[in-house]
């Protein structure tokens, strides 16, 4: 009876020594927690909703065309410039063989129009010759009619002659403007019926040149779904070529999370494909103008009163330091985990330029355009009377 008392008045001292090391361990465990969120938790955000993106380059016709030829499948490397898919020729080759025939036509016919010139200018030379011939005539009668040494009939005559010389003179000068007006300030090269027929032969060229579809990027074939024999119209999407050398990452943050991020802001970034053992190192490229769901297909309808407010979320472009890419490659869609460190907060929220150049870009297409000038240059030389291009002799 003794020994419950005293229990009961004193109490168990091994029950109070753990509820005092619970306290102790929650307080620093607080403090810690403070801590940490001082030091460094209100420095960082981070998301797993995060994935990665690029540029999808999509391989479409520009003409119709029956597919005889797939140079690449999904997976492959291609290098720009690389063919990918050939059509069939034979429609587009008869087509460029009848616009050289229509230009080396064209050129011709301009020849003549110069070779006009020349010779209604040799006329009216003639006719003002005649002119000057029938004025003296009629003079020197007029004199002799005045003594009385020949008939006014013969005056009259010597009249009616000068008459229609001037006449004659007006219709070839009317005649030599009227084909004047035809190459004046112009040479064969730059008339309007020889540049109508050039333009005619480029897009021919261009429609040959277009049978074969290259690559217009070096990078991967994905999503090829053309099929030889297919007869494929403008725009079909026959395959994408991605350049996974030039991928970035777009995280969505929460609002709440984008008061202190800024553009330029150093990022860790973990791929689930490779998991802890590779870490990226990114910064922040820029900050969406937007929240997603403003910019889905079926935008929020906020203002109908039947809503229910949650937080949005708005992406962020993170670009990946190129050397790790190129050791680490990634693909398109994979799922990253990125934490950005806000400890520098310079930088703007918004872009505050315009890009100096194009953000993506390619030439592959400018050799075409130049080739369709050098043979029409081949054919307006080759049609030429003298093999170079005449200046108007209407001048």
């Amino acid at each position: 009876m003794t020994t419950d008392t005293q229990e009961t008045t004193g109490g168990n001292p091994q029950r109070k020594r753990w509820l005092l090391i619970l306290t102790v361990v929650v307080i620093l465990a607080g403090i810690a927690a403070a801590a940490w969120e001082f030091l460094y938790g209100r420095w960082h955000e981070d998301t797993d909703d995060a994935y990665v993106n690029g540029n999808v380059v999509q391989i479409t016709p520009q003409i119709t065309g029956t597919v005889v030829s797939i140079g690449a499948d999904d997976g492959d490397l291609v290098q720009k410039g690389q063919v990918l898919v050939k059509f069939d020729p034979s429609d587009a080759d008869v087509a460029l063989q009848q616009a050289e025939a229509n230009l080396a036509r064209s050129v011709r016919q301009v020849r003549g129009l110069y070779s006009n010139v020349d010779g209604y200018k040799a006329d009216v030379a003639a006719k003002k010759v005649a002119l000057a011939k029938a004025e003296a005539d009629f003079k020197r009668r007029q004199n002799l009619a005045n003594d009385g040494a020949i008939s006014q009939e013969e005056l009259a005559h010597a009249r009616d002659a000068l008459d229609t010389a001037r006449s004659s003179l007006t219709s070839s000068e009317q005649q030599l403007d009227t084909n004047r007006a035809l190459v004046d300030d112009t040479v064969i090269s730059s008339h309007p019926d020889v540049k109508a027929a050039a333009a005619k032969l480029r897009q021919a060229y261009l429609d040959d040149a277009r049978a074969v579809i290259v690559a217009p990027v070096t990078g991967y074939v994905a999503k090829r779904t053309v099929q030889v024999g297919q007869r494929v119209q403008p725009g079909a999407a026959l395959m994408a070529v991605i350049p996974l050398d030039q991928v970035w990452i777009d995280a969505n943050f929460k609002e709440t999370q984008l008061q202190h991020m800024r553009i330029g802001q150093p990022v860790e970034i973990r791929s689930d494909l490779y998991g802890s053992s590779v870490q990226y190192q990114g910064s922040v490229e820029s900050l969406g103008v937007g929240t997603g769901s403003a910019f889905s297909l079926l935008p929020a309808q906020n203002a109908t009163g039947n809503w229910i407010k949650i937080v949005q979320r708005v992406p962020v472009r993170i670009r990946i330091d190129a050397k790790q890419l190129e050791e680490h490659p990634l693909r398109i869609g994979l799922s990253m985990d990125v934490k950005v460190d806000l400890h520098d907060q310079s930088g703007p929220a918004l872009a505050q330029q315009s890009p100096h150049e194009a953000v993506f870009s390619t030439d592959v297409y400018q050799q075409q355009l130049a080739s369709a000038d050098q043979l029409i240059e081949q054919l307006i030389h080759a049609n030429m009377a003298d093999g170079r291009s005449r200046s108007t002799a209407a001048r």
